[in-house]
């Protein structure tokens, strides 16, 4: 029950956050400083993946959406353990790949508004979903050091 939460609860969050850009700032236009000189939020449209990559290719992307969340929930008792930090994690990435599936379905691209530089490097901007399935990578990745019986650790020398 959790996990559906979670993915809920994050599926909410960025469709809500992204309406709000849509709704309020100026797509392509100047930036409001939050932080100035480190946090802004913008309006851009990404047609790709992280980072642009396959731009322009949204039914190549609609469609491994929809194949990795059919393969987490077939795969999910295989990779991952019934702990609290998987559940986490699972519920992130769910809610996530969602969030950002939902955006190229109802209006062909996915929002962007996070905004961020540090020292003389610009990151590309990003969505709560993108964080979302970040943090959840992290944290899974994190796992793998603190379960001894983690499902990507090899189990049979144990």
């Amino acid at each position: 029950m959790l996990v559906l939460i979670l993915a809920l609860v994050i599926v909410w969050m960025d469709q809500l956050t992204k309406l709000w850009v849509r709704a309020s700032f100026v797509y392509g236009g100047d930036p409001h400083a939050v932080i100035p000189g480190f946090f802004n939020l913008v309006y851009v449209r990404n047609e790709g993946a992280a980072w642009g990559m396959l731009g322009g290719q949204m039914p190549i992307l609609i469609i491994l959406s929809i194949v990795v969340l059919i393969l987490l929930a077939v795969y999910r008792r295989k990779v991952l353990n019934p702990t609290l930090d998987h559940r986490i994690a699972f519920g992130l990435m769910v809610g996530g790949i969602c969030g950002n599936l939902i955006d190229r379905i109802r209006v062909g691209w996915v929002t962007d508004f996070l905004d961020f530089h540090l020292g003389g490097h610009h990151f590309p901007s990003f969505n709560v979903a993108d964080s979302s399935i970040c943090i959840a990578v992290g944290l899974y990745m994190l796992s793998s050091l603190w379960h001894p019986r983690h499902p990507l650790k090899n189990n049979d020398a144990n």
